[in-house]
C-alpha cells in the first residue's frame, strides 16, 4: 500500500506541475495588465486574477480549499497578515484568498525566475535576506504598501518549518511593523499542506480524500 502510495505521489506532482505550467501560462497575459493599472488598483486587480487561477487550478489537482475568519477583515483596513509556513503550497493558498489587495513578502532570487518572476514581483514586495540594505529597503516597501491600503502578507517563521514542532521561533520583523505603522495584525493558520507536499519527500503531492 506505501508503494502505492509513494507512485501515486509522484505521478500527482507531475500532473500538479503540468496543470500548474499550463494554467499559468494562460493566465499570465491577463495578469500583465496589473502593471498598467495604478496602485493599490493593480494588486487588488491581480489578486483577483491569482484567486481565480488558484481555484481553477486546485480544482485540476483535486485539492478542496476551505477557507474560514474572512469576516474578520474590515473593509477599508489594512492589515498586517502573518501564516505559518509548512510547505510550497502555501503561497498560493494564502495571498489570493486574503480579501483584499495585498502584498507578501519574498525572495528575490524567484523574481529572476522567466515569465513567472514578472507575475511573481508584481504581487510581493522582494528582498534578499543576505543584505542588509535590501532589508531596510523592504521594510520601508512594506510600511509603503500599508500606507497604499493593501494588507502585508508575512510568514514570520521565515522559512518552512522542518521541525517536528507547530511552529518555529519568529522573526520580529511582522510586529515591527505592525508596531510602528500602528497596523492589526490577523494571525493566521493554514493546514493540511505539510501532509500534502511533505518536505522529506522529492516530488510529491498527496492529497487523502
Amino acid at each position: 500500500m506505501n508503494i502505492l502510495k509513494e507512485i501515486a505521489g509522484r505521478v500527482w506532482a507531475t500532473w500538479g506541475l503540468i496543470s500548474f505550467i499550463a494554467t499559468f501560462l494562460i493566465v499570465l497575459p491577463i495578469s500583465l495588465i496589473s502593471y498598467l493599472i495604478p496602485e493599490p488598483g493593480g494588486t487588488g486587480y491581480l489578486i483577483r486574477v491569482s484567486r481565480v487561477w488558484m481555484r481553477v487550478w486546485m480544482f485540476l489537482i483535486a485539492c478542496p480549499i476551505k477557507i474560514k475568519g474572512a469576516e474578520n477583515f474590515e473593509k477599508g483596513k489594512s492589515y498586517v497578515v502573518t501564516c505559518n509556513h509548512n510547505s510550497l503550497l502555501d503561497i498560493p493558498l494564502s495571498s489570493p484568498f486574503i480579501p483584499g489587495a495585498n502584498k507578501t513578502i519574498a525572495k528575490m532570487s524567484f523574481a529572476k525566475i522567466p515569465l513567472f518572476g514578472l507575475y511573481y514581483a508584481k504581487g510581493s514586495v522582494l528582498v534578499d535576506r543576505r543584505s542588509e540594505r535590501s532589508r531596510k529597503e523592504s521594510f520601508d516597501k512594506m510600511k509603503w504598501v500599508l500606507k497604499m491600503g493593501m494588507h502585508m502578507c508575512i510568514y514570520p517563521e521565515g522559512t518552512r518549518n522542518r521541525t517536528r514542532e507547530p511552529l518555529k521561533p519568529f522573526y520580529n520583523g511582522a510586529f515591527k511593523l505592525a508596531h510602528e505603522t500602528k497596523t492589526a495584525v490577523i494571525p493566521t493558520v493554514i493546514s493540511g499542506t505539510k501532509e500534502a507536499v511533505p518536505l522529506h519527500k522529492t516530488f510529491f503531492f498527496y492529497h487523502a480524500p
